[in-house]
């Protein structure tokens, strides 16, 4: 009679870098707030390093290099440990790679975009970059229309065309790159226009004339002489018949008090 003989086999993690660690956590639970309870927190986090450092190096050649992606990843770690609580059940593994992922995923989303983009932006953009992925293989590699988007997505074709245009801004061009098909190194900061200074003196002018209607007769007079009229001191104080001396006074006294003034405004 043939003997039926049952092997049980022990579950193994599916990677050899998560550690059995679930009696440190349980008296990190039990123990006060102190020094101990501290070492005891980062003894697991070491321990834990190497699964962090895995799941950083997923998200290698994005832009960010893998030691500050791991970097990144080990802030999460030590906020996943800081978190969590045995006692719920779920293997400390299932509740640290959500947190660490996501802790990297926020990096990329807070710290890695050429120009402020805005969350709701940034949450369509990446619907839509899945989205373009999962439609082009189906597609045999033809691009979907906006149309085939929205219906994937469940968005509106005009949501889709706001993160088409996202996938743009994660980075930047910079003005001194060649233009395409430029030759002589003709680049983007060449089609910008010089400033126009004009623009910074109507401006000046315009705030100064109130200033102006407002000064007494004479200060007036002798300003309207002096820069519109091109009169030199000496002139304006035989006009006058007062001294060159009281003249360059009063021009000195009268535009400094003038430009407190509009700087007071401007402020």
């Amino acid at each position: 009679m043939a003997t039926a003989i049952t092997v049980r086999t022990h579950r193994r993690h599916p990677h050899d870098d998560a550690p059995d660690t679930m009696d440190d956590f349980r008296r990190i639970i039990a123990m006060p707030d102190g020094p101990e309870k501290d070492e005891l927190r980062q003894r697991v986090v070491r321990a834990w390093i190497p699964m962090a450092e895995r799941l950083a190096r997923q998200f290698r050649n994005r832009g960010e290099s893998v030691e500050d992606l791991q970097q990144v990843a080990l802030l999460g770690l030590v906020k996943a440990v800081k978190r969590y609580d045995p006692d719920r059940g779920a293997a400390f593994e299932s509740f640290a790679v959500p947190t660490i992922v996501g802790e990297v995923k926020r990096h990329f989303r807070d710290h890695m975009w050429g120009l402020h983009v805005p969350r709701r932006v940034q949450n369509l953009r990446n619907r839509v970059r899945a989205a373009t992925h999962e439609l082009t293989r189906s597609l045999d590699g033809h691009g979907p229309s906006v149309a085939a988007l929205a219906r994937h997505t469940g968005l509106t074709e005009e949501e889709v065309l706001v993160g088409m245009e996202a996938m743009e801004s994660f980075t930047t061009l910079s003005l001194d790159a060649e233009l395409p098909g430029a030759e002589d190194g003709y680049s983007l900061a060449d089609t910008l226009r010089s400033p126009e200074h004009g623009f910074d003196l109507v401006v000046d002018r315009e705030s100064l004339k109130p200033k102006l209607r407002a000064l007494p007769e004479r200060e007036r007079n002798i300003l309207y002489m002096r820069f519109f009229c091109d009169m030199t001191q000496s002139r304006i104080a035989d006009q006058l018949g007062i001294s060159q001396m009281h003249v360059s006074r009063l021009i000195s006294r009268t535009c400094n008090r003038l430009r407190r003034q509009v700087l007071q405004e401007a402020a």
